[in-house]
This record gives C-alpha cells, sequence and structure tokens, in this order.
C-alpha cells in the first residue's frame, strides 16, 4: 500500500497494532508448542493461551472459562446460532434477529430456515435501531434465540442490548449479540448487556484476521460445531491458534488500558471529517445518529453519485461503498434497503471509519479528496473545478461504473424488449431484428449485401490507447462474424470533457485508427456527446455476398464447434480494475482483446462454415444458447478443451468477477445441464467477453483444417470445444 493512501476503513479491518506486534513475535520465533503438550514447550504455549483468555474475559467482564477462541466472528456467530438452534431442535425452533445483521447472521438464519426453523425478521427505523418493543411481540412460546448485533458495521447504530436482554431474560430466551464492531471502540459488559452469548473478531480491533472469541454464559448448552479432540473445554476442537490467541489477548488488554481515549480520538476525528465535508457539500445525508452511533463510524449519502465510481476515483482515501451501480442495477446494501434510504442517495453512500492511528492531518486531506471527487462527479458548468490534467495518472476503469461489455443491459431484459417489435418484413433485409445477431444485413444487388453492426462499451482497461484499440477490434469482429469485409467505419463517443483532459480522448481514437487500419479500412467521422462515463465504439459497414452471409444459426447434427480465441477477458479486467492482475498479466489479456477476428474469419471464409458468433457480453454460453435456440440441434462442451486466460480461475476465486457474468450464467442456467461443475467452472463459461473470439460451427474435417491453418499464420490458438447433438432435453450439455 502506498504511504500517500489515507485509509479510513477500519470497519473493514484494522492494522495490526504495534502491541500486538510485539506481544506475538515470540510466539512466532521461538514459543512453538502444542498447548496440549505436557513438556515445557507446550506449557508456555497453554500458559499463553490461557493469559488470552483472561485478557479478552476482563474486557468484556466475564469469567475466563466462558471465553471460546474461534476462528473470527464469523465462526463466533454461527456457533452461537446454530449451536444454540441444534441443542434444543424438538422443542423450540423459533428465532428471532433484525433486518441489519451482517451475512455471518442472516446467511445462518437462512440457513436454519430450511432445516425447519422458523426465522422472524424485525425491522429498523429510519436510523437503523431496533425497538425492543418489537422484539417482545415477535416472542412465541416456541422462541428458542434472539440474536440482535451490538453495532451495525455499516451505518454504526449501537442498539439497546441491556433492554433487549432484559427482555430476553424475562421471557426465559437465550440472546445472542454479534458484537464484532463494538469490542474496543465502545464498553462493552456482557453483565450489564445480560447476553447469554457474544462474538468477538480480532481484526476489528488490532489483532490478526483469523482470530476471534465466543462468549458463552455458564450454563448455556450448545451442539458441537467442530468435532474432533477435546480442546477449548471440549467445546471447540482443533490445536488452539497460539500466535493469533495471544494476538487478541494483548489487543483486549489495549483496548481496555486505552477504551476513553481510543473512544474520543476516534470521535474527534470522525466528527471533524462530517464539519468539513457539510461544509463544502451540504446536500449530503448522514444515516445516523451521531449521539448513538460507534465514535469512529460515518455513513454519508451523496444524492445522485454513485458509490462505487466514487470510490473508484478516491485514488488517495480508502473507504467504502454503500451500493454497487451496474448497468442494469443497482445493488443497495441490505442495511440501507432496511433503512428505507431514497434510492437517489443510498446508491451514493460511502462508510468512513476512522481508527486510533487517524490522524487531523489525514482528515483534512481526505475531506478535500472526497469533495474534489464528489463535485468532479456532478459538475455543472460554472463550478469551480478543474478536470484531471496529468494524463499519466489517469486509470480509465476508475472513470465508469461498469466494463466493457460486462456492463450491457441484461440479456433476460433486453430479450423481453426485442420480442415486442415488429420484424420488418423487406425482401432486402437478409438480417433484421428478428435474428439475434448483431449485425444487420441489406441486400443492396445480387453480388453485394450491405453489413452494418455498432458497438460501444466502457473502459476495460486503465490505458487510453489500448482501451480504443481493443473497442475498435470489439466492433469490427461482428462483421467478420458475418463472413462480411470491413469497408469503413465510425467513431461513437460518450466522454466526460469536465473531468477527464481531451488528451485522454485523443488516445483512445489512435488507437482505434491503428486498429482500423491494422483491418484496412478509414474511419471517416462519428458523433460524440458529453457523458458522465467515457464510452467508445464504432460504427462499422462491410459488404458481403448475399448468397454468403453467415448466420449465428443453421448449425448440423455432427458439426464439431471451434473457438479461437481463449475465455477470461471479463474476470481479467475486473481484476485490473482492482488491482490484482501483474503487469504481463495485463499486457498478455491486452493483447487478446486488441486482436483481430481478422485472420479467423478469412480462414473460416475458406470452408463452408454452418454458423458462426462472436463471444462477447453475454459470455459462451449466452452466444452459443443464441445459435441453438430456435433450432433442432443442442450441444455438448468438453470442459478441458476449453482454453482461458492463465490465472482466470484463480482470481474467480478470489472474486474478481463481474456482475454480468452472474447474469449470464442465471440466464442460461435452465438450459445448460453442467453435470457437477463447480459453480466457479459454470462462471467461466458465462464470463462477459470483451473482444472474445468467433465461435464457428463446421463439419469435423472442415474444422481440423481450419485449425491447422489458423494456427500456423496466427499467434492465437483455435480449438474444438464441442459438438452439435440432436435436440436434445438440455440445450446445451458440459462434460
Amino acid at each position: 500500500m502506498k504511504e500517500e493512501i489515507i485509509y479510513l476503513d477500519y470497519n473493514a479491518t484494522s492494522p495490526i497494532s504495534k502491541e500486538v506486534a510485539e506481544a506475538m513475535r515470540p510466539f512466532l520465533d521461538n514459543y512453538f508448542g502444542n498447548p496440549s503438550s505436557i513438556h515445557k514447550y507446550g506449557t508456555e504455549a497453554k500458559k499463553a493461551v490461557e493469559k488470552a483468555r483472561r485478557q479478552v474475559a476482563s474486557l468484556i467482564n466475564c469469567e475466563p472459562s466462558e471465553i471460546v477462541f474461534t476462528s473470527g466472528g464469523t465462526e463466533s456467530n454461527n456457533y452461537a446460532i446454530k449451536g444454540v438452534a441444534y441443542a434444543n431442535k424438538g422443542r423450540a425452533n423459533h428465532i428471532i434477529t433484525s433486518a441489519i445483521e451482517h451475512p455471518a447472521v442472516f446467511e445462518v438464519c437462512n440457513y436454519l430456515s430450511k432445516q425447519g426453523f422458523e426465522i422472524t425478521t424485525v425491522p429498523v427505523d429510519s436510523l437503523g435501531f431496533v425497538a425492543p418493543e418489537d422484539i417482545r411481540k415477535s416472542i412465541k412460546p416456541n422462541t428458542v434465540l434472539i440474536s440482535i448485533m451490538h453495532a451495525n458495521n455499516e451505518v454504526g447504530s449501537i442498539q439497546n442490548i441491556a433492554e433487549i436482554g432484559a427482555i430476553a431474560k424475562e421471557r426465559k430466551v437465550y440472546f445472542h449479540t454479534d458484537a464484532a464492531q463494538s469490542v474496543g471502540k465502545i464498553p462493552v459488559d456482557v453483565q450489564h448487556m445480560q447476553v447469554d452469548l457474544l462474538s468477538i473478531a480480532g481484526h476489528k480491533l488490532y489483532a490478526p484476521k483469523g482470530i476471534g472469541a465466543l462468549y458463552i454464559r455458564d450454563g448455556v448448552k450448545l451442539e458441537k460445531f467442530m468435532h474432533g479432540a477435546d480442546h477449548e473445554q471440549n467445546l471447540r476442537a482443533g490445536t488452539e491458534n497460539v500466535l493469533e490467541i495471544v494476538g487478541l489477548g494483548e489487543a483486549a488488554a489495549q483496548a481496555q488500558e486505552n477504551l476513553i481515549e481510543i473512544q474520543k480520538q476516534t470521535k474527534n476525528t470522525r466528527d471533524h471529517l462530517l464539519k468539513l465535508l457539510k461544509l463544502k457539500l451540504p446536500e449530503l445525508q448522514v444515516n445516523s445518529d451521531p449521539e448513538r452511533c460507534l465514535p469512529n463510524t460515518l455513513s454519508v449519502s451523496f444524492p445522485n453519485i454513485e458509490a462505487n465510481t466514487l470510490v473508484s476515483r478516491l485514488e488517495t482515501v480508502a473507504v467504502s461503498a454503500g451500493a454497487a451501480c451496474h448497468s442494469e442495477s443497482i445493488d443497495v446494501s441490505a442495511v440501507l434497503q432496511a433503512m428505507q434510504v431514497p434510492l437517489e442517495y443510498a446508491m451514493g453512500t460511502i462508510r468512513l471509519s476512522t481508527g486510533k492511528y487517524t490522524t487531523l492531518e489525514e482528515i483534512e486531506r481526505a475531506a478535500e479528496a472526497i469533495t474534489a471527487t464528489v463535485k468532479e462527479l456532478r459538475f455543472k458548468e460554472g463550478d469551480e473545478h478543474a478536470p484531471i490534467r496529468n494524463i499519466k495518472n489517469i486509470k480509465l476503469t476508475h472513470f465508469t461504473r461498469g466494463l466493457g461489455c460486462a456492463c450491457k443491459l441484461e440479456q433476460k431484459k433486453l430479450d423481453r424488449i426485442l420480442k415486442k417489435l415488429k420484424p420488418i418484413a423487406h425482401p432486402n433485409v437478409l438480417v433484421g431484428t428478428e435474428s439475434s445477431d448483431d449485425a444487420a444485413v441489406y441486400k443492396i444487388s445480387e453480388e453485394h449485401a450491405l453489413v452494418q453492426t455498432i458497438d460501444f462499451f466502457t473502459p476495460v482497461v486503465d490505458d487510453p490507447y489500448d482501451f480504443g484499440a481493443i473497442a475498435a477490434a470489439n466492433a469490427l469482429s461482428d462483421i467478420y462474424a458475418m463472413g462480411a469485409k470491413p469497408i469503413f467505419a465510425l467513431n461513437i463517443v460518450g466522454f466526460p470533457e469536465e473531468s477527464l483532459p481531451m488528451e485522454v480522448l485523443e488516445q483512445i481514437l489512435l488507437g482505434a485508427q491503428d486498429k482500423t487500419h491494422e483491418a484496412g479500412i478509414p474511419i471517416l467521422g462519428g458523433h460524440s456527446v458529453e457523458d458522465p462515463e467515457p464510452k467508445f465504439g464504432l460504427v462499422v459497414s462491410g459488404l458481403v455476398d448475399p448468397k454468403k452471409v453467415i448466420k449465428n444459426q443453421g448449425a448440423r447434427v455432427g458439426d464439431v464447434l471451434v473457438l479461437t480465441k481463449p475465455l477470461g477477458t471479463g474476470i481479467i479486467t475486473t481484476a485490473i480494475k482492482r488491482g490484482l492482475v501483474e503487469p504481463d498479466l495485463e499486457k498478455e489479456a491486452v493483447a487478446v482483446m486488441s486482436t483481430l477476428n481478422k485472420k479467423a474469419a478469412e480462414t473460416m471464409l475458406q470452408f463452408e462454415p454452418h454458423a458462426c458468433t462472436d463471444i462477447t457480453g453475454f459470455g459462451l454460453l449466452g452466444h452459443l444458447a443464441e445459435m441453438l435456440r430456435n433450432t433442432e440441434v443442442s450441444a455438448e462442451l468438453e470442459m478441458s478443451k476449453i482454453l482461458f486466460l492463465r490465472e482466470v480461475k484463480n482470481l474467480a476465486a478470489a472474486g474478481s468477477i463481474p456482475g454480468g457474468t452472474y447474469n449470464n450464467l442465471e440466464f442460461v442456467s435452465e438450459e445448460v445441464s453442467f453435470n457437477g461443475l463447480s459453480k466457479i467452472n459454470q462462471l467461466l463459461l458465462a464470463d462477459a467477453q470483451t473482444s472474445g473470439g468467433l465461435l464457428i460451427s463446421l463439419n469435423p474435417v472442415d474444422a481440423a483444417t481450419f485449425i491447422e491453418r489458423f494456427n500456423a499464420e496466427s499467434e492465437l490458438k483455435a480449438v474444438v470445444i464441442g459438438k452439435i447433438l440432436p435436440k436434445q432435453a438440455c440445450l446445451i450439455s458440459v462434460k
């Protein structure tokens, strides 16, 4: 991480404090014993674990024997809720929770609801508070557990846990609270709160990630969650993580010793930040009551701003977004939805959380950066704000909410609209709206038909020149897929001229010009509009023999499917935006995306292809499904034969998957038999591609010759990935 980045995301995770690191070091270097061993090495480790247990217990005012160490807040929540539920299954099966819980609670409740448990979710008010009376009214004779978080991770609202605890005690119902965000920030006393179970996450209070604790009041019986040896009083099997337990213990001790100072310092920095933001951005909305909120937490909403775009542009401030905006939807957090924050505010919500290391000087710089970026995103004529001038520092993907073809409209929604349009009935229209082809074909003579297509999208890479080249290659691909020869193109431009220098647009146009020169055609002009996001593409015209138009329908039983480029560009570009891709892999992906499908098309025309499409935003499965629908054939794909860009599966497993890819998979899921294929591999097949290869249906003999010729003349590699079968119950089968 660069030193100049101001960290205001302490609610996501805190750094390991110096004191914690020093306490842990001897157990990294010297004291490596297993605490279950009875020799000296084991004894030293055991003493360290029990010291840490006392430190954690002291912080929350309980007996050390009531503390069980876990792998973190998520395990603690799972153990508490499932443990109570299964220990009492058969006599009580009703659980009460709130609408603003962390996924580590509400996902557990969702799971239990499928196991026969009844779940009641109580609402919250506009500031994120649960009414204790709503809890009282929700209790039934078969209620076994109430689980309400102490402090919310997004907006910071602190619940009246003591009052809810009194209600639970009165009604003899077990009470659990997720205190991951509150422990170490505000006083937490399990006796005062009258809780039976309480979850702690180490990495929220300057301890390492991967360590936590669960307070279990003496006498509370839980169904065992981890099975094995009798570690942790036979409550949680597995050799204790001594190194990190020591860290959690020291963090607890530091929190107890310095809690008043930490509260004061984090509140001062938070309040100063809010004051500065309100001064320059008076229209912002605060999503909490400052007097009943974590002292370090500030959730603010900027109307008509997209949070993920704001977060991307804030390269010098680390914050979290409360909403993720895509071209097809706005995914507002469940917390903001439960609080009924208006959409125009919710979509522009960010969370800023300070910590004990945050300085007032950092706050002032952060406020300046946030203010400038918000004003930049909502620039109006007359505003005193200049666009970015240093083109070398610009990351183009940070100026868009979506990525390339992955930001296309959701296929199922688009299909519903297109089906309502009347097909064009004209003898010269060879391909029109009735087809799923990405180009239109109009017969102008017996020898020639005009092919036209338009394609444009948002940046998939940071370099403007590369973006222009990739967009041009992508637009030309639709012409090649029809078996046509491009003849000229027009630019189509959306550009935020008030927030990006015109030199960026110049580089985009140069990249496109060089790519069309490679294709052997000129760009004759175009059209541009001012747009908050940069967008670029081409309108391409081409010529084809009317009798030799290649459509994306017509595949025949016995054909094989040939793919001419590797898959995975949607995942790679998402990872590029997140800074997770090494330069050599980024260069590799850019080269694949900017490679024209010209050679593939020229080689294809030496044979008689029965169908062809290029693989773009709807992914391999989506475009193959278009090829097969309304025909009497199906297809079988061989997963092992399909080529992917390197590291794609690892990046997908790390979560670098565009929203469009999930939409693609959902759209085709009922038409595809995956035969046990993992979810990650399913997503790879549905990945929203940018400037992907051609998918060609050829007879096996022609396919073999095609591959031989193409692979000999191209840096890319074409492969057979499947075959066409007679109509099956499932449109596509993957083996």
